[in-house]
C-alpha cells in the first residue's frame, strides 16, 4: 500500500501546512495595509479579499488559494508511484489536507477561510469534468442569484453528482472525498445562509441596503 510508505504522510503534512498559508491576509496587508479579517465578512478568502482590495488582487487570491489544492494533488500524481488506486486515494488526502489546513489554519490559531478555491484546485487535479461541471453550477448559481455564497454551496454539492455520473462506481474514493468536501464547503457557508435568510448577505444583483455584517474577532 502506498499510504504505508512515510513519505505519503510526510505529503499529507506538507499540503496542510502549504494549504494553511494564509493568501488574502497577506497580500491585503502587502498591498492595503490592513487585516483583512476586519473587513467585511471577516473572511480570508477571494471574495471578501475583492471588497478589501479589488477585483485585480481578489482574483490573485483566488489563484493563489486554488493552486494550494490543485499543485500537491497534481505533484502525487506525478511523482508518487504504485497502483493507479493508491495514487489516487492518496491525491484525495492530500487535496483534504491543503483544503483543510485554509479553512483551520495553523499559522492563524486554526481559523481560516471556507475552503471553495483549494477545495476546486484539489478537484480539478483529480477530474476536469467534475470541475468543469461544478464550475457551471457556480456560474448560472452566481448570475442567477447573485448570492457567491449560495453558489459555493450547489458548486459543492454538484461535484459528488458528477463524480457519480461521470464515473459511476469506478472512483469510490474519489466520490468520498467530494461528498466531504461538499459538507465541509457548506459547513463553512453556515453564517452565510443565515444571513441570506435574514435578507443582510451582500447580493451582487442589488445595491446594499445596509452596512455588510461586521466581522468577527479574530484572535
Amino acid at each position: 500500500m502506498l499510504l504505508a510508505g512515510p513519505w505519503s504522510w510526510v505529503a499529507i503534512a506538507a499540503a496542510y501546512l502549504i494549504g494553511g498559508i494564509p493568501f488574502g491576509l497577506i497580500l491585503a496587508r502587502l498591498v492595503k495595509g490592513v487585516d483583512i479579517r476586519t473587513i467585511g465578512s471577516g473572511n480570508i478568502g477571494a471574495t471578501n479579499a475583492i471588497r478589501a482590495m479589488g477585483r485585480k488582487w481578489g482574483y490573485a487570491v483566488f489563484a493563489l488559494d486554488f493552486l494550494k489544492g490543485f499543485l500537491p494533488a497534481l505533484a502525487v500524481d506525478q511523482f508518487f508511484g504504485s497502483t493507479r488506486e493508491d495514487r489516487e486515494l492518496l491525491q484525495i488526502l492530500v487535496g483534504a489536507a491543503a483544503t483543510l489546513g485554509h479553512c483551520y489554519s495553523p499559522y492563524l490559531g486554526f481559523t481560516g477561510g471556507k475552503g471553495v478555491a483549494t477545495g476546486c484546485g484539489g478537484i480539478l487535479a483529480l477530474s476536469w469534468q467534475t470541475f468543469l461541471a461544478g464550475g457551471i453550477v457556480w456560474i448560472v448559481t452566481r448570475l442567477a442569484t447573485g448570492y457567491a455564497g449560495l453558489a459555493s454551496i450547489l458548486m459543492g454539492l454538484a461535484f459528488p453528482i458528477a463524480v457519480a455520473v461521470l464515473h459511476g462506481t469506478e472512483r469510490r474514493a474519489m466520490l468520498v472525498g467530494a461528498t466531504a468536501l461538499a459538507a465541509l464547503i457548506a459547513w463553512r457557508h453556515r453564517g452565510n445562509v443565515q444571513r441570506m435568510l435574514a435578507g443582510t448577505e451582500p447580493n451582487a444583483r442589488r445595491k446594499p441596503t445596509e452596512p455588510p455584517p461586521a466581522a468577527r474577532p479574530h484572535g
